[in-house]
C-alpha cells in the first residue's frame, strides 16, 4: 500500500498522535481505524432502512412517528435514571 500525506494543523496532528499512543497504535493504524469506523451518509441511510425494516417485521406493522417519539422518550427516561439502570 502506498503512503500519502494529509496536511493538518499541528494541534490536530498532536491530538491524533496522543490518541494513537493511548491505544498502543501507530498514527497510521489509528487514522485507518477511525476512517473505517466512521460511516458515510449512504452507509447510515442503508443502516437506517435495514433497521427500520427489522423493527417493522418485529412490530408486524409500519414504524410510525409515534413509535419514534416513544423510543426517544424511553431513551431520555433511561438516561435520566427514571427507568432501570444505564451502564
Amino acid at each position: 500500500m502506498a503512503d500519502t500525506t494529509i496536511k493538518v494543523d499541528p494541534a490536530v496532528r498532536d491530538r491524533l498522535q496522543e490518541l494513537a499512543r493511548e491505544r498502543g497504535m501507530s498514527m497510521r493504524d489509528f487514522v485507518a481505524e477511525l476512517a473505517g469506523a466512521t460511516p458515510t451518509k449512504e452507509e447510515l441511510r442503508k443502516q437506517y432502512e435495514e433497521t427500520r425494516a427489522y423493527v417493522e417485521e418485529l412490530l408486524g406493522r409500519p414504524y410510525t412517528e409515534e413509535d419514534e417519539r416513544a423510543g426517544e422518550k424511553l431513551w431520555a427516561d433511561l438516561e435520566a435514571g427514571r427507568i432501570g439502570e444505564v451502564q
